[in-house]
Formats: structure tokens, sequence, C-alpha cells
């Protein structure tokens, strides 16, 4: 009866690392494919950003290129002066 015991023991003991061994496995496959889809969305934004950098360096470009030049324009209290007399002359009712 001993030895029955010692056998069912050893049975029970290679179940049980057999198993660890199992969960163990799937664990690391689940990590590691985590691991590696992060790693290819770290190497897809590192790509989108350097795209922007380009991006904007054309965009500044294309917008120094466009400036218009600086027009002098006439100041703001001959304009309000005149809007003025606009307002009045709209007021008076013509006939």
């Amino acid at each position: 009866m001993n030895e029955l015991s010692v056998g069912a023991l050893n049975i029970v003991s290679l179940t049980v690392s057999l198993v660890v061994l199992v969960i163990g496995l799937v664990m690391w496959f689940f990590v590691n494919r985590a691991s590696s889809r992060s790693n290819e969305q770290i190497e897809l934004l590192e790509e989108l950003l350097d795209q922007q950098k380009r991006q904007n360096a054309l965009l500044r470009r294309l917008c120094e290129a466009n400036e218009p030049e600086v027009v002098k324009e006439e100041p703001q209290e001959i304009k309000e002066e005149d809007a003025q007399d606009d307002d009045f002359i709209r007021l008076v009712a013509e006939r």
C-alpha cells in the first residue's frame, strides 16, 4: 500500500508540474504577442511623427513663399470718421 501511494504521489506531482508549465507557456505567448504589437504601434507612431514633421516643414515653406507684401493701411481714425459719416447719411430719408 505504501508503494501505491508513492506512485500516485509521483503522478500527481508530474501532473501539477505539466499544468504549471502549460499555464506558463500560455501566459508567455500572450505577453510576447502584446509586446510585439506594442512595438509595431510604436514604429508606426514614430513614422507618423516623422511624416508630420516633414509636412510642417513644407507648410512653413509654402506660407513663407505665399506671404503678401506688407501694405501700409490708412490710420484707423480716418476709417472710423468715414464710417460715422456713412451712418449719418443712411439715417437721412431720401426724397
